[in-house]
C-alpha cells in the first residue's frame, strides 16, 4: 500500500513478508518470537531479532523499514503537538477521577493503580473493560479490551452488571473482552509477547495486566533474585508500552503493595517493583479505602505533566460512580 503525506510518498507494509529482505521462513521465525505485525517489529531491538537468524546489519534495516511504514522518526515539537492530538482519553466512570487524570486515562501510556487488598483495583479494571466499548462522546474508545489476569479475579458476572447499568448489550460487551489467565511470570510474559496480532485483529484499545507483580513477587524470593526479577519486569513493561504506542491503546497495570514497618508517620505502604515499575509507569494512582462504606480515595502520585492531587469515588453494584454531596459529609464510623 502506498500513502502520500505532505508531498512524501511512503509505502505502508501490512504483513511481515511484505518487508524487503523478509521471506516466508524468516517471517515464521519472527512470529514464533512474538512478532506478528509490522507495528510490533517497528518497536523491536536488533538483538531481539537474532534468534530468527537475522544479522545485526539486516536487523537494523528491517526495523528501520518497519518504522518508516508507521511513521516512527524524529519530529519537531510543533509536529509532535499535532501528533498528540491523536492521543485519546478513556473515562473511568467517575468525573472527579477523570479530572484528576487530565480528562481520563491516556492512550499510548501506562497507567498504574496500586493499593492494598480491597482498594478497588480490579473493580476499576472491570469498569474500564466496559467503558472502552462506549462511543467517544460517552468517554469510550469504540474498541475492545485485552485482559491478562494473574490472580483469578476477573468475573464476567461483574462485567454484565456494569454493562446493564450503562445500557449496553451485556452479551456483546463480553464478546469484546479478550481474556487470558497467566499461571506463572513466564506465562504472563509470553502472553504479552504474543499479543500484537490479537490487539490488531480485534481493535483492542485497552490492555490490562491485573496484577503486574503478583507472580514475580511469589517466584523471585530473596535478595539474590532481585536483579533477574527486575530485568524481566523491565522488559515486560517495555513490551506493554510498545503495544500501547503501536496501536494507540491505553495500558493499565495494577500493583500490590508492601508495608514499611519502620515508618511511624505518614504512609506506611509502598508499591512492589521498585524503581523499574516507577520509572516505566507514566501515571501512578494510589487507591485506598475511605473510613466508611463503598468510598475510595484516589491519589495521583506521579505524572509527566499533571499535578499531584486526590479525589474520591465509590464502588457500587453499578460499578464506578461519583460520590454524592450527602455521602461526602457522612460521619465516619468509629
Amino acid at each position: 500500500m502506498v500513502e502520500e503525506k505532505e508531498g512524501v510518498i511512503k509505502k505502508k507494509y501490512e504483513l511481515l513478508e511484505d518487508l524487503p529482505g523478509i521471506g516466508p521462513a524468516t517471517a515464521q521465525k519472527l512470529r514464533e518470537l512474538g512478532f506478528h505485525t509490522v507495528e510490533s517489529l517497528a518497536m523491536a531491538t536488533a538483538r531481539e531479532l537474532e534468534p530468527a537468524g537475522i544479522g545485526e546489519k539486516k536487523a537494523f534495516a528491517v526495523i528501520r523499514t518497519a518504522r518508516s511504514s508507521i511513521s516512527v522518526s524524529f519530529v519537531r515539537a510543533d509536529e509532535l503537538l499535532r501528533m498528540r492530538q491523536n492521543v485519546l482519553r478513556l473515562t473511568t466512570g467517575s468525573k472527579p477521577l477523570d479530572i484528576l487524570l487530565g480528562g481520563g486515562l491516556e492512550t499510548q501510556t501506562i497507567t498504574e493503580f496500586y493499593g492494598e487488598y480491597g482498594s478497588g483495583k480490579s473493580q476499576l479494571c472491570h469498569q474500564l473493560c466496559v467503558n472502552v466499548q462506549l462511543p467517544p462522546e460517552r468517554g469510550g474508545l469504540n474498541g475492545a479490551a485485552l485482559y491478562v489476569d494473574t490472580e483469578n479475579t476477573f468475573r464476567t458476572e461483574r462485567i454484565v452488571q456494569m454493562a446493564k447499568h450503562l445500557e449496553l448489550d451485556p452479551e456483546q460487551v463480553v464478546k469484546n473482552i479478550i481474556y487470558a489467565e497467566a499461571y506463572t511470570s513466564d506465562h504472563q510474559i509470553f502472553l504479552l509477547d504474543n499479543a500484537d496480532e490479537v490487539v490488531k485483529e480485534n481493535n483492542v484499545k485497552l490492555i490490562i495486566v491485573d496484577s503486574l507483580t503478583s507472580h514475580f513477587r511469589s517466584e523471585y524470593i530473596g535478595r539474590e533474585m532481585l536483579a533477574p526479577r527486575q530485568q524481566k519486569l523491565n522488559k515486560h513493561m517495555h513490551k506493554l508500552i510498545r503495544l500501547a504506542r503501536a496501536f494507540n491503546a491505553a495500558a493499565v497495570v495494577t500493583n500490590q503493595v508492601m508495608a514499611k514497618p519502620d515508618v511511624f508517620f505518614g504512609n506506611a505502604v509502598y508499591p512492589i517493583g521498585g524503581h523499574i515499575v516507577a520509572h516505566t509507569s507514566h501515571t501512578r494512582i494510589y487507591l485506598r479505602k475511605a473510613a466508611h462504606g463503598p468510598v475510595r480515595i484516589a491519589r495521583l502520585v506521579s505524572s509527566p505533566y499533571l499535578p499531584e492531587g486526590e479525589e474520591i469515588f465509590k464502588i457500587t453494584g453499578n460499578g464506578i460512580e461519583d460520590v454524592s454531596e450527602e455521602e461526602k459529609v457522612k460521619p465516619r464510623r468509629r
